[in-house]
């Protein structure tokens, strides 16, 4: 048989192992164990880090410290398989101390992680302390690996007069400064000019990677005078009230692509936006824009939503969606997540949510919805279909004061009404009462559980302030951020707002704030539960809040949740992160989330490129038997041979380097990845049958 008809044989053949969904899957960051350790006590340290999301089920781990200069010694006298934390009982805290953990799986331990260094004589608090330059006032912080390392890197905005934008590394290294020009100055929290970062509800800023490629861009709302990392000026608008949507390089800072956004109402000024990130194809990140101006006089609002990718070279318009006069309420945040499951993500406002392809999927109007400033998408219910919807509203004239609905149809489930027209402002949602099933939702009407309607306490001036949720202490309920404050609702003997149990305050530590939120909140570092970052005083220091708290909880991290992830790159007003799943107490175990790592392929992609690299490589062996290819979509490579029929060489497909190795024996083939499997496409006859046979171990 011809070589030419091996090939098809294993065309063939490679069409059995790999499916459509295997390219549903979205890519996500291939994170680090994010080992961090904070003081738990006087005499104690509490080392946390990342279960990740394709973790096996049975994996465990080893912690090992080294003091000072000493070499690490493992610390856990047996595997670890519960919680990804651990207490360090017997830490010499006037020497410095180094953490890092091994994975350890069949028996076997895997490479280390990167390490966390515990200066000597730190003091007893549960904070990681970043320096950062002085400046001016911080208002948020986005996190990304912006070098590829497999930890969240910082990029910090400055509120000044031009603002700014800056980056560090994890570490707290300077890597670059972004000055968005004259056009940043007009900071009305309205209509502000066309550059400008960070005011009001706007934002115009996230960061994320946008090609998969390994490292984090940002994005970023742009026009003339923005002054780059690299130190280059942009002026390709005819006029300042052009506006460009910019890819930076994240380590540097410099340009990589723009597109102009096409603003429908250019008469009435600027658009402001707000951005964020989702899959709405299930497999490419878009940049998902919030785009809005103002009639003169005060009068109604424009309102434009987009999308837009970035490959690594352009980035290019997926959809436009204008209101118009289509009767579709928006409100203060956006919400971006799969809510029908079939792994696409949708966008949504308060008031209505749009399909994938930028199609309208419903608007709540048609139930009497209208503007309000808060609202949450999650798994409310654990007992019902689907994810839950809860909101609030400002000034309906139906008196309608909150909701609860189905998120993926709109259809409301229950609805409260007041006596009297008016501001509601705030909302949360998040399991606060383990005697109730589900999630329990709050105003300043009582506390309700979402599944059953019913209050938890009769009287109704008895509830927490409904500002942020976070997930801090050893169990699964939730504990709450409120202006500085971390605070824990005691369901069993529940208070006003004003007397909610308090876990700490930030000013305890040194930080501060200018407003009732932190500039970042979500699960950066350590185990699944989450950070709070906040500034000093002279805002030349970044203080990361990490628990200190043993857990017994094992969750991989929140991070590779689509859902929770999408919600990170969000700003606007802020509001809680949530998962896709059930998160509170008796939840059950949560699935694998369907992701591959960004520079790695998923599984059965890899099986197939390898088939195809085999036939590049076999039918490119010539006549005399001493030359292969190994090719991929990027190119053919030349490889020598190393010895009579084996040919050796490394390939690159997509971000992924794949070792080749093909022993031509008769009709026989064999690849060998770089973690050491091989496999041995058989003979001709054997290819439509068995299929590949791998084993450990050379292969040829």
């Amino acid at each position: 048989m011809g070589v030419l008809s091996k090939i098809a044989i294993a065309v063939a053949a490679s069409s059995a192992v790999f499916t459509p969904a295997a390219y549903a899957q979205r890519p996500m960051e291939n994170l680090g164990r994010g080992v961090v350790a904070v003081r738990s006590n006087e005499t104690a340290v509490l080392v946390g880090w990342r279960l990740l999301g394709l973790d096996n089920e049975d994996i465990g781990f080893n912690v090992y410290r080294a003091t000072g200069s000493g070499d690490p010694k493992l610390l856990n006298s047996k595997v670890l398989t519960g919680g990804t934390n651990f207490q360090d009982l017997s830490p010499d805290l006037g020497e410095s101390n180094t953490y890092h953990v091994r994975p350890v799986l069949d028996g076997k331990e895997e490479a280390e992680s990167g390490t966390f260094t515990l200066a000597a004589d730190n003091a007893e608090e549960p904070v990681v302390r970043i320096p950062i330059k002085a400046g001016g006032a911080i208002k948020f912080l986005w996190v990304g690996d912006l070098d590829g390392d497999g930890e969240y890197d910082y990029v910090i905005d400055r509120q000044t007069a031009p603002s700014s934008l800056e980056a560090y590394r994890s570490d707290g290294t300077f890597l670059w400064e972004v000055n968005m020009g004259p056009n940043s100055e007009n900071q009305n929290n309205i209509e502000p000019g066309s550059s400008a970062l960070n005011v009001g509800h706007w934002d115009g800023i996230t960061v994320y990677d946008f090609d998969s490629d390994g490292k984090a861009e940002v994005a970023v709302r742009i026009a003339n005078g923005v002054v780059f990392g690299d130190g280059k000026t942009f002026k390709d608008g005819d006029g300042d009230d052009d506006q460009y949507v910019a890819i930076l390089n994240g380590e540097t800072g410099a340009l990589r692509a723009t597109a102009q956004i096409k603003n429908d109402y250019k008469s009435d000024g600027p658009l402001a936006a707000r951005f964020g990130v989702g899959y709405l194809d299930g497999k490419t990140p878009h940049l998902v824009a919030f785009l809005k101006n103002r009639q003169p006089g005060q009068g109604d609002f424009n309102l434009i939503m987009a999308a837009w990718t970035f490959d690594g070279k352009a980035v290019d318009l997926a959809w436009r969606w204008l209101r118009g006069d289509q009767s579709a309420p928006d409100g203060h945040n956006t919400r971006i997540i799969d809510l029908n499951g079939d792994g696409k993500d949708e966008v949504c406002e308060i008031g209505f949510c749009l399909n994938g392809d930028g199609t309208l999927r419903y608007s709540l109007a048609d139930a009497g919805v209208v503007h309000g400033d808060r609202y949450h998408i999650t798994k409310m219910d654990p007992s019902r279909e689907g994810l839950q919807g809860y909101g609030i509203q400002q000034d309906n004239p139906s008196l309608l004061m909150e909701y609860y609905y189905d998120a993926s149809t709109g259809k409301l489930i229950w609805e409260h009404y007041g006596e009297e027209v008016g501001d509601v402002a705030r909302g949360m949602a998040g399991d606060l009462d383990p005697t109730t099933p589900g999630m329990e939702v709050w105003a300043f009407d009582g506390v309700y559980n979402a599944a059953t309607n019913k209050l938890t306490e009769e009287d109704t001036s008895l509830a927490p302030w409904p500002q942020l949720g976070l997930w801090w202490d050893g169990d699964a309920l939730m504990e709450l951020y409120n202006d500085g404050k971390f605070e824990q609702w005691d369901w069993e003997n529940p208070t006003v707002s004003g007397k909610t149990p308090r876990i700490l305050k930030i000013s305890d530590y040194g930080g501060a704030s200018s407003t009732r939120n932190p500039l970042f909140l979500g699960d950066i570092m350590g185990d699944w539960r989450e950070e709070v970052v906040v500034t000093n005083a002279d805002n030349d220091e970044l203080l990361i809040f990490s628990t200190n708290i043993p857990s017994d909880i094992r969750l991989y991290t929140l991070a590779h949740n689509p859902a929770y992830r999408n919600a990170m790159t969000l700003k606007g007003y802020m509001q809680s992160h949530h998962v896709d799943y059930f998160l509170g107490d008796g939840m059950e175990t949560p699935p694998k989330p369907d992701i591959y790592y960004s520079n790695q392929l998923p599984a059965t992609m890899q099986l197939k490129s390898a088939v195809l690299l085999l036939i590049a490589s076999v039918a490119a062996v010539n006549a005399s038997g001493l030359e292969a290819r190994a090719c991929s979509s990027n190119g053919c490579k030349c490889v020598s041979g190393i010895k009579a029929g084996i040919y050796c060489g490394n390939c690159v497909v997509g971000a992924g380097t794949y070792a080749i190795k093909t022993k031509r024996v008769a009709s026989h083939a064999f690849q060998c990845g770089a973690g050491g499997a091989c496999c041995d496409y058989g003979a001709a006859s054997d290819c439509g049958g068995k299929g590949a046979r791998c084993a450990q171990g050379s292969g040829v």
